[in-house]
């Protein structure tokens, strides 16, 4: 038994599984980020705790909400042998509330009773962020139902993704500059695309093809999408630097150069080898490295702040 297994009981890691708590704290470092590189210092003590509070009440909610709606598909496409995937999504266990462990009921309550911090949390930070967390969490609902209707459900998703660091810049201004929100937006938009969404459809281009799934790698082939994955990341990357220019924090020469070793490292590099190699395991090289790029991001600016 691990130090982990002795510490979190079984039941709740299986909860834990259904809101891809693992994956879930990497998603949250994007919000922390958003808020920090937009206004440049910390924001008070008490919207920090709060802040805290409610970004991960609301991926926690979201992320519970996906395996929800989703629930009849995964169902289909479960192997109940497969208890662990290997990539961070299904590190504890791959969709738990299909595989039986969880019930729906309890599955509804654990994501509802989230919501509720969710959004009382939001209404101290800012009621904008209100908006902005049920508008995500209705998209992601939509994204669940369009499986089988269009790949380009590839666009709800990316609006999901950069509702949470949009709202994290509404949670310090009331009233932020709309083209510092607009290329918030626009990263995460591109990075969930190229660095998230696209490469794990291609790992799960087999078992989507089976329940006949509409996603990119299945419409347009593997060449096209290993090929949109390195164009989305490289179109990311320049985005971010713009974001680095435009930011109040005082980034020197440094920090640049660990923001472009960190970005070759963990998105432009593995975009390339999928491109050359088109290996299902490279994809999910790419995937699980690029989760890690909001974190990364995050130690950059505080690095900044501090140094």
């Amino acid at each position: 038994m691990s130090f982990y297994d002795a510490l979190i009981p079984e039941k709740l890691q299986f909860f834990f599984a259904l809101s891809r708590t693992h994956h879930g704290v990497l998603d949250m470092m994007a919000p922390v980020f958003a808020a920090l590189v937009y206004l440049g210092h910390f924001p008070a003590p008490g919207i920090v705790l709060a802040g805290i509070i409610t970004v991960f009440s609301g991926y926690t909610a979201v992320y519970a909400l996906n395996d929800i709606a989703g629930y009849r598909d995964d169902k289909k496409n479960i192997h109940p042998a497969d208890k662990k995937g290997t990539d961070l999504d299904s590190i504890l266990i791959r969709h738990p509330l299909a595989q039986g462990v969880i019930s729906l009921k309890s599955a509804a309550l654990w994501a509802g009773f989230w919501s509720v911090v969710a959004v009382l949390g939001a209404y101290y930070l800012n009621p904008a962020c209100i908006l902005i967390f049920l508008g995500g969490a209705l998209l992601e609902v939509i994204y669940c139902f369009l499986l089988k209707i269009t790949y380009l459900r590839i666009v709800v998703n990316g609006f999901v993704k950069a509702a949470g660091p949009v709202a994290g810049v509404f949670a310090v201004d009331k009233s932020p500059d709309a083209l510092f929100v607009c290329l918030i937006f626009v990263f995460f938009f591109l990075w969930e695309a190229g660095g998230q969404n696209i490469p794990n459809d291609y790992t799960d281009i087999e078992e989507d093809r089976q329940i006949n799934a509409k996603t990119l790698p299945l419409v347009f082939g593997r060449d096209m999408a290993s090929f949109l994955i390195v164009g989305l990341l490289a179109a990311a990357f320049c985005v971010m630097a713009a974001v680095f220019l435009l930011s109040p924090v005082d980034f020197r020469w440094f920090s640049y150069l660990v923001f472009g070793a960190g970005s070759l490292f963990l998105l432009l590099l593995p975009a390339q080898k999928l491109r050359k190699t088109g290996e299902n395991q490279a994809a999910m090289a790419l995937f699980n490295k690029a989760s890690y790029y909001p974190f990364f991001l995050l130690c950059v600016v505080l690095m900044s702040l501090f140094l």
